[in-house]
């Protein structure tokens, strides 16, 4: 399942950007809302993390880091999760999958259910292994692994979905 999709750059200088990062937060916003509404569901969906994905491999890293950075700061503070405790390691793992995402988009130039699972692997084993030198607790920093796999699942195929389908332009 690979195809060929259009596929942006987008710079700082250009005001869609911040246009697309805007609507990509909100996104980040309002899902993991929804997802908090189920016991762990935060932990379990990963929702703070399924935007910045589209963001950055539709868009570009530029848009993507946006995402990556606003999407976790402003949910802490309007809504107090991420605690603020647990921030840095969810900002770590968001810039990785913006970068990550935007990297892998850039170079192969399609999207592919295997090219996002790259992505979120690339980001949930270096962001684990920077979460545990944060932390010092490996048992905190494999939490994605232990319990967060439905969440990744939704990130790839989910992902995949808007990419292909919704955003096919």
């Amino acid at each position: 399942m690979e195809t060929t999709v259009k596929l942006y750059t987008l710079t700082y200088r250009d005001v869609k950007t911040y246009w697309i990062a805007g609507l990509f937060v909100v996104g980040n916003i309002l899902l993991p809302q929804l997802c908090h509404l189920i016991p762990q569901g935060g932990m379990i969906w990963l929702p703070i993390y399924f935007f910045t994905l589209i963001a950055a491999y539709k868009y570009g890293w530029k848009a993507g880091l946006l995402t990556a950075i606003l999407s976790p700061v402003v949910n802490s503070a309007l809504f107090g999760m991420p605690l603020p405790a647990v921030l840095p390691a969810i900002l770590l793992k968001s810039v990785l999958l913006a970068l990550s995402a935007g990297y892998i988009a850039h170079h192969f130039k399609k999207v592919s259910i295997l090219l996002l699972l790259a992505t979120v692997l690339a980001y949930q084993v270096i962001g684990t292994a920077g979460e545990w030198l944060m932390t010092g607790s490996f048992y905190a920093a494999i939490q994605d692994f232990r319990i967060g796999i439905p969440g990744m699942l939704v990130q790839i195929i989910g992902g995949y979905g808007v990419i292909k389908y919704l955003l096919a332009k």
